[in-house]
This record gives structure tokens, C-alpha cells and sequence, in this order.
């Protein structure tokens, strides 16, 4: 079998503030060569090989191997599922505005085999269409200028589901109790509610918010929402009487004066801004029912059109409605960065405990990305008067987390190639005098 020697990317000795962001998390592990096979597993995820995988992560992360990293996903002794809160318990320690939504997405994973656990042709928006591939449904927190993980999950597809040996095979659950996407986001929801994560509302995409199951779920919690519907979303004018109608006809029959311009977010070119109308609407269930709730059509530069539907109540103000469904920009750039700088779609995902163990990894490398941006922040000042912790134009402008992992990748290459030249210098024979 042909072997690639590659250069090491990382040195023996250990990232200082990772060692510190580990320490707590160190009791999950009973023997020493767990708690080292963690540092060298996160410190593989932190650099930047061609591809993530234990085996290329074993060739240029000193002191270890590709066993001891693969062993972390199958043999080793530790429950992912503590750590996984433990976790969140440190993240909750960082400050915090208090304003936070709660976001559901889901993600999926190219993945041509048949055998991994998950694997089917479903549609993914990710692919962009319907494919071979793993989905997960990911729960997200999320403030005006700070954001981080909170659970992820895998779907299982409905032959899947119904295939009990083939859950064996790949150590799956042995019963399903959850068989839908928003079902296992409402799960997620329970979890983060039972850790202590507090937030002001739910927000998600169309897929969940035109789901009438996830909405009743969110109305039995009596969680305030705000979430993205279908332009064929079925809504009424009053309680009682008149035929339910569609969210764009009740939109398209709103005067002109009626909309107003918004902005939500300050981006890297200006704030960010749209034309908006707000009209009070009523939900129309499955059964027939009437659900109080206001409907919202933004349109977009292409002359496209939004919708976004809410259960606030009439003294909530129009602009905090729109900042709150414009935060799900925060768990699509958690998918791009967990999969571009830290390899989340890289490594295999054939089992069932092994998919959802490295899940928790990349997210704790993700997390520990998010608790070194704040030591940074305090150095990047704004002019201007001091200003809360996390405030939407705060006098400590936000460092983006690529520049952060940047950072961390240049201080592990500069250190691994000082250890190369000085093992280099230490081998050269001393010469003989004539």
C-alpha cells in the first residue's frame, strides 16, 4: 500500500487555550491516552489538511495514531452525551445579552454508499436536489453578535425506520420515536430547555414552519416563534367567518403605503435592509382551527418575495420581529464553517454512535473557536461609548471565526516547523577535524 509522508501541521506540544478550554472535560476520560487522543483530535480539526479524516490527522498531528483517533468513535470508554452538556453548560458561562432565538435547520451530506448509517436519495438543500445523502436536524443559539451550537441529530428515512436490522447493523436505535425532522426538532427544543439554554423565541425555515405539527408542538410549549412560511401558507383575516386565503394574496392586497422599510443587521457593507408588509392574520390548521398570528412579506433585491409568520403579540415592535427571522443566517454559516475549516462533512459517518461523536467534537472545536473570539474582541475598539456585552453595535467589533481559526493554523504551523528544524539540527553529525 502506497503512504504519503506529509509535514506535520501541528507541533508535539499542545495549543496552550485549547489545553485550558479541555481541562474541565478531562473527566470524562478514565485513562490518560483518552484525554491526549481529544487534545490531538481537536487539534486536528483545528488545521488544514487536504482531507479530514482520522488517517490524515494521524499523519500530521504528532503523537498519535490513526487507532487511537478512530478509537475515540468506536472502542473508547466516554459518554458523548455528558460532555455534550457540559459543553453547553461552559458556553452558557460566556456573556450574554440575554436576547437570544433559538434556530432549527437541517444540513446534509453527500454520501454515495448504502451502508452508512441515515444514507438515502432524499432531498437535501445542501445538494440543491434530490440525492444520495445523511441529513441531520441541528438546533442552533443565537445572539445579535454571537452564536453557537447546541445539538445536532441525525434523520433516519423511512426505510430505515422500518428496517430494524439494518439499525442493528449500524447500531442505530432500536426504536424510532421520533420519525420526522421537525419532530426531532421539537426534541432538541426539550433538551436545550432542560440544560438551562433560555431564549425569546423560535425561529426556522420554510420546511418547519410550514409543518402544522411543528407549530402545535411550539404552541403546547407556548414558545413565541417567528418562522418562515410557503407563499401557499393558509391563513384568515378574522376568527370567526371568511374563507382561509393564501399568504401571498393577503399580502398582494395590502395598499403600498402600507409597507415600510426595516433594517436588521449591520453587514460588512452597510446595514442591511428591506421592503416590508405586516398584516394581522389568523392560522388555519388541518383541523380547521384558527391560530392568532401575524404575517410579514419581505421583498428581497431579485423582486422576489418573503413570508414569515409569528404568534407575537400586537405590542411587539415590527423591527424586532424581522431581526429575530434574520438570525437564521447564523446556523447556515455554522454549516459552512463546520464543514469548511473544521471538516465536518470529511470524516466517514458509517455508524451510528461514530456519526454523532464526531458531531460532538466539531462542536466543541466550533465552540472553542466562539470562547477564543471573545479575548480577541476585546482588542478590535470602536470609537464611541462603551456598551454592553453582545450589543448590537457594540464598542468591541465582533472578529470573524475564520480569522480566528486563521490564527490558531498559523501558531500550530509556525511551532511544528521549529520542531522539524530543531530535530533537523539535532541529527546533523558533528564534523571530524582533520
Amino acid at each position: 500500500m502506497k503512504t504519503t509522508n506529509r509535514l506535520p501541521h501541528a507541533p508535539t506540544k499542545p495549543l496552550p487555550e485549547l489545553t485550558e478550554f479541555l481541562k474541565p472535560f478531562q473527566v470524562h476520560f478514565a485513562r490518560s491516552q483518552g484525554r491526549h487522543a481529544l487534545d490531538r483530535y481537536l487539534t486536528g480539526l483545528l488545521t488544514e489538511p487536504p482531507n479530514q479524516n482520522c488517517n490524515t490527522r494521524a499523519e500530521i498531528v504528532p503523537g498519535t495514531t490513526e487507532q487511537r483517533l478512530q478509537g475515540l468513535l468506536t472502542t473508547t470508554a466516554w459518554d458523548e452525551e455528558d460532555l455534550h452538556d457540559q459543553r453547553i453548560e461552559r458556553m452558557l458561562e460566556q456573556p450574554s445579552e440575554g436576547d437570544a432565538v433559538l434556530i432549527f435547520d437541517d444540513t446534509g451530506f453527500p454520501n454515495p454508499g448504502k451502508c452508512s448509517v441515515g444514507v438515502a436519495r432524499q432531498d437535501s438543500g445542501t445538494l440543491g436536489k434530490l440525492g444520495n445523502c445523511q441529513i441531520t436536524v441541528n438546533c442552533h443559539y443565537a445572539e445579535r453578535t454571537c452564536a453557537w451550537p447546541v445539538a445536532t441529530r441525525l434523520y433516519l428515512p423511512e426505510d430505515w425506520a422500518q428496517d430494524a436490522a439494518r439499525r442493528e447493523k449500524a447500531r442505530g436505535p432500536k426504536e424510532i420515536t421520533v420519525p420526522t425532522q421537525p419532530a426531532i426538532a421539537l426534541d432538541l427544543l426539550d433538551q436545550a430547555n432542560a440544560l438551562g439554554v433560555r431564549w425569546r423565541c423560535v425561529t426556522c425555515g420554510a420546511d418547519y414552519g410550514d409543518n402544522p405539527n411543528f407549530l402545535a408542538g411550539l404552541e403546547k410549549r407556548r414558545e413565541r416563534s417567528i418562522v418562515a412560511v410557503r407563499c401557499d401558507f393558509a391563513v384568515a383575516l378574522s376568527r370567526r367567518g371568511g374563507a382561509a386565503r393564501r399568504a401571498d394574496a393577503v399580502i398582494a392586497s395590502m395598499p403600498a403605503r402600507s409597507g415600510r422599510t426595516v433594517a436588521w443587521r449591520e453587514g460588512s457593507q452597510g446595514w442591511l435592509r428591506g421592503r416590508l408588509v405586516a398584516v394581522r392574520t389568523f392560522r388555519v390548521s388541518s383541523s380547521g382551527r384558527r391560530k392568532v398570528g401575524g404575517r410579514i412579506g419581505e421583498g428581497t433585491a431579485e423582486g422576489k418575495l418573503k413570508y414569515y409568520g409569528s404568534n407575537f403579540g400586537p405590542k411587539v415592535p415590527l423591527d424586532r420581529w424581522v431581526e429575530y427571522a434574520h438570525r437564521r443566517h447564523w446556523v447556515e454559516r455554522y454549516h459552512q464553517e463546520a464543514k469548511g475549516l473544521l471538516g465536518w462533512d470529511q470524516d466517514q459517518r458509517r455508524l451510528w454512535p461514530g456519526c454523532h461523536r464526531h458531531a460532538v467534537r466539531v462542536m466543541l472545536a466550533y465552540s472553542f473557536l466562539v470562547w477564543r473570539e471573545w479575548p480577541h474582541r476585546q482588542q478590535q475598539t470602536r470609537p464611541g461609548r462603551r456598551r454592553r456585552a453582545r450589543s448590537p453595535r457594540p464598542d468591541r467589533r465582533r472578529v470573524p471565526l475564520p480569522e480566528v481559526h486563521r490564527q490558531i493554523v498559523d501558531w500550530l504551523r509556525r511551532q511544528a516547523a521549529k520542531e522539524v528544524l530543531l530535530r533537523e539540527l539535532m541529527t546533523v553529525p558533528e564534523r571530524i577535524p582533520a
